[in-house]
């Protein structure tokens, strides 16, 4: 961990973890190399380079392995710079290309902070909120889970006969939690569970114990469905697919803006002028 692959990732190490210029309040030196200063930014830029896991770890843990990482990309920067690689036309064209990109880039994310507003996002919500299918069906339900059929079934015709069904889930169920909540499940959606479980409790009736097991990886289930409603999702829990959503927007309107009035050309990959 203490290179963190920096053998793989060298390229864009050195594109995202050498010292930045911007000054940020609290932002201490943390290394100096042949002069050169590092602060705690950079180690912050460092960390965004890396994989999802890492970058959403607290910068302290990952501490010593990220100094050590920008140390040696300072070192390699300066040994290109002292054998002067950019001057080499590849390296240069590649260097244009980064550049470019950032820009390009940039000119996107500045679009989609400045148009996904809050008030997007609820107009994008209420939308959304519109289109049949939104609510999605949970249902309320009990189950006692035994290890095989036979006694599965005696539990229905105790249930059948009046027996208390979370009476009988404290005492025969092999679910541990059942022996605090008597089995209650309380309200899920259909992906929540197994489908073989989820088929039965969606299409049991409300009131009604399974008149047959209901076998899962987990064993014989006897299944009491309690309520069943329709749950409308909220903005909050949206919110990650309506930014998605508001982002896809907005760049479509930003390419749609930029062609107009481009004169385009199109070639054949022969460098031949292209036909409609």
């Amino acid at each position: 961990m203490r290179r963190l692959a920096l053998a793989s990732t060298a390229l864009a190490a050195l594109a995202l973890a050498t010292p930045v210029m911007a000054q940020q309040p609290a932002d201490p030196v943390v290394a100096i190399v042949n002069g050169t200063q590092i602060k705690k930014s950079d180690l912050v830029a460092a960390q965004q380079a890396l994989p999802d896991q890492y970058r959403q770890m607290p910068l302290e843990m990952l501490y010593d392995p990220l100094l050590d990482r920008v140390i040696d990309s300072q070192l390699l920067l300066a040994q290109a710079q002292k054998q002067k690689i950019g001057d080499d036309p590849k390296v240069q064209a590649e260097i244009a290309r980064a550049k470019d990109n950032v820009l390009r880039d940039s000119l996107v994310q500045q679009a989609i902070d400045k148009g996904t507003t809050p008030e997007k996002l609820q107009q994008a919500y209420n939308e959304m909120k519109a289109q049949p299918g939104f609510a999605a069906e949970e249902v309320h339900a009990m189950h006692i889970l035994v290890a095989d059929e036979a006694t599965a079934n005696a539990l229905i015709k105790q249930l059948q006969g009046g027996a208390d069904f979370a009476t009988l889930a404290k005492e025969k169920s092999i679910d541990p939690s059942a022996k605090t909540n008597g089995g209650d499940l309380g309200y899920f959606k259909r992906d929540a569970m197994v489908p073989e479980f989820a088929d039965a409790a969606f299409t049991q009736d409300v009131g009604k114990v399974g008149a047959t097991p209901v076998k899962s990886q987990f064993g014989w289930h006897v299944i009491l469905v309690v309520d069943k409603r329709q749950a409308v999702p909220t903005l909050a829990e949206k919110e990650p697919e309506l930014r998605e959503q508001v982002a896809r927007e907005i760049v479509n309107a930003l390419v749609t803006e930029v062609h107009q009035g481009a004169k385009i050309q199109r070639f054949n990959a022969d460098g031949t002028p292209k036909t409609e």
